[in-house]
């Protein structure tokens, strides 16, 4: 009778752990969906995982095989720990080294930009930090339609010029502008500058 009872109480505890692992999984689907701008139909397609099933596991009505949940994480290109996460309250910290830090030169080899984003945003977000030697020039070609480009001074002085208006900011300043047409990016001045540039593309703008 005790290991009837032991093997009772093991099986209600896998179900209830069945049940927060499969709540908190749902959520955190539906964000990472949201986040890449998927609708479930795309997903599905991606994942090779049926539309109703996705759906199904999004409103927590169903418990998903660790196949399923692996063909999700691939899809939405996340570790399977990170989908497998029990708690949206988790703590996450990660740090990249300078070393680490990818950097873009211009053509002149005047402008830097180093990619602090984040991978995993690209698609829809990213962000650099710019530093420029006096008359630096940047010189972009157009992004996806409706992308916006916002750069915010910190040292020196910077010009945007887009399709031949032109704007200055000093340190302290910011310059938002359309940058899914030719784009050029001037450090001005005497000084050597420094920005911070976040890009906002077409999935994240037209929402």
């Amino acid at each position: 009778m005790q290991d009837t009872a032991t093997g009772l109480e093991r099986a209600r505890a896998r179900d209830l752990g069945a049940q927060v692992l499969s709540g908190q999984l749902g959520k955190t689907i539906h964000r990472l969906r949201k986040a890449y701008n998927l609708s479930l139909s795309e997903l599905a397609e991606q994942s090779g995982v049926a539309k109703s099933i996705i759906s199904q596991i999004e409103r927590n009505e169903t418990n998903p095989t660790l196949a399923t949940i692996w063909r999700l994480s691939q899809a939405l290109d996340v570790s399977i720990e990170r989908v497998l996460a029990t708690s949206d309250e988790e703590p996450f910290i990660e740090k990249t080294s300078r070393a680490d830090t990818p950097i873009l030169l211009s053509e002149d080899g005047k402008v830097r930009l180093a990619i602090i984003g984040w991978i995993k945003t690209v698609e829809w977000l990213q962000w650099y930090d710019v530093t420029a030697d006096p008359g630096g020039i940047l010189d972009s070609d157009p992004h996806q339609r409706g992308s916006v480009e916002s750069l915010s001074v910190i040292e020196g002085a910077f010009e945007v010029d887009v399709s031949g208006e032109i704007q200055r900011a000093r340190a302290g300043e910011t310059l938002r502008y359309r940058c899914d047409r030719p784009h050029v990016v001037r450090c001005v001045g005497s000084e050597p500058g420094r920005a911070t540039m976040v890009v906002i593309m077409k999935a994240a703008v037209m929402e």
